[in-house]
């Protein structure tokens, strides 16, 4: 069998039917259309095509043989019943890498992303949580996602409180079709990146992975890191609406990302608030800074930040439109208001130089 692939990224060569199936499985779950051969001979037509190259053992070892060029990207799979000498071939082959089935099969599934996913991308990824209820953070993370966008940034808005009022509501394409959280509560290990982005729906370009009207209210702290993985493999930019209360999949959000932005209004019951917060914060996050957001009467943005002990990212001005503006679905911050003015900062602050 000689299967000619959509995706030609990928080279799967065995002769064991059983093995076989087990390998067009895992290429499926990661939306991998590999090229099969069957054969010796045409395993060595096809040794340089694509960037990886899975053999089984039946076939490795002919092949180690008949000392083919080395070349990356090469992974032998076998079963424990093997024993030493998979790995004896392997290193005849130069492999990169060794799988043992089943129990090896996470890790085959990553190669297997990997590979479809090219080139390792290093996304900016900010997370924006309130210092207490209200504060403004979801409405502060849509703005700073739809500026990236606007930028020119592949950027992508991740909605991690299932208890919110859902971002999507506030962009308006709640109604549009594609995948939502529950769609993604199997997710775990290595999600691919480029079907994690094609499936969620988005607004001028900027994909949303937000919330259905389902009751699903958790989500496993392996989907949150196997989804932000995806994201930050597929974008320039990834942000995370996070919500306050501690949970190991929120938790995953704060340690994936680059900065943590609290979002605190100057008035003392919130900068007390947003004090009990910002401990156990600091404790997961590496990189924590204060968003001052005004009130009136309010405290000065630079006594915020002193209070907490935390660096001040910017001061985030009143903007009286943003709420009807979100209630309608029609959220798109004017260039010039207090709110893309506050996210512009965030981004010359961490976002990279220019998109890629």
């Amino acid at each position: 069998m000689d299967t000619n692939a959509a995706t030609p990224s990928v080279l799967m060569a065995t002769t064991n039917e059983t093995l076989l199936d087990d390998f067009l499985r895992l290429a499926a779950a990661a939306a991998v259309t590999p090229h099969v051969q069957t054969n010796l001979a045409g395993l060595r037509r096809q040794w340089h095509l694509g960037s990886l190259v899975v053999i089984g053992h039946d076939l490795a070892e002919p092949l180690s043989r008949a000392q083919p060029v080395h070349r990356p990207g090469v992974v032998v799979v076998g079963s424990a019943a093997d024993g030493d000498d998979l790995y004896r071939v392997a290193f005849d082959l130069g492999a990169d890498l060794v799988c043992r089935l089943p129990a090896d099969e996470p890790m085959l599934a990553g190669k297997l992303a990997d590979a479809l996913d090219g080139a390792a991308r290093t996304a900016v990824t900010l997370a924006f949580v309130g210092g207490c209820g209200g504060a403004g953070a979801t409405t502060f993370a849509a703005a700073v996602a739809v500026l990236g966008n606007r930028r020119g940034y592949r950027t992508m808005l991740i909605d991690g409180d299932p208890l919110g009022g859902g971002i999507e509501l506030a962009l308006g394409i709640e109604r549009d079709p594609g995948d939502r959280w529950p769609k993604l509560l199997n997710a775990s290990g290595r999600v691919s990146a480029a079907a994690l982005r094609s499936a969620l729906p988005s607004v001028d370009g900027l994909a949303v992975l937000s919330w259905d009207q389902s009751d699903v209210t958790v989500l496993p702290p392996d989907t949150m890191s196997s989804v932000i993985g995806a994201a930050q493999r597929s974008t320039d930019l990834v942000v995370l609406d996070l919500p306050r209360r501690a949970d190991p999949a929120v938790e995953e959000g704060f340690i994936r990302a680059t900065a943590t932005l609290l979002v605190v209004p100057c008035d003392v019951r919130s900068v007390a608030a947003a004090k009990r917060l910002s401990g156990p914060l600091r404790s997961v996050a590496g990189d924590v800074r204060v968003v001052a957001r005004d009130s009136r009467p309010g405290l000065a943005p630079a006594d915020v930040a002193a209070h907490l002990s935390l660096p001040l990212a910017t001061r985030l001005g009143i903007d009286p439109k943003v709420p009807a503006a979100m209630d309608d679905g029609r959220f798109a911050p004017h260039r010039r208001s207090p709110l893309s003015r506050a996210a512009a900062d965030i981004l010359n602050l961490f976002a990279p130089s220019e998109s890629t």
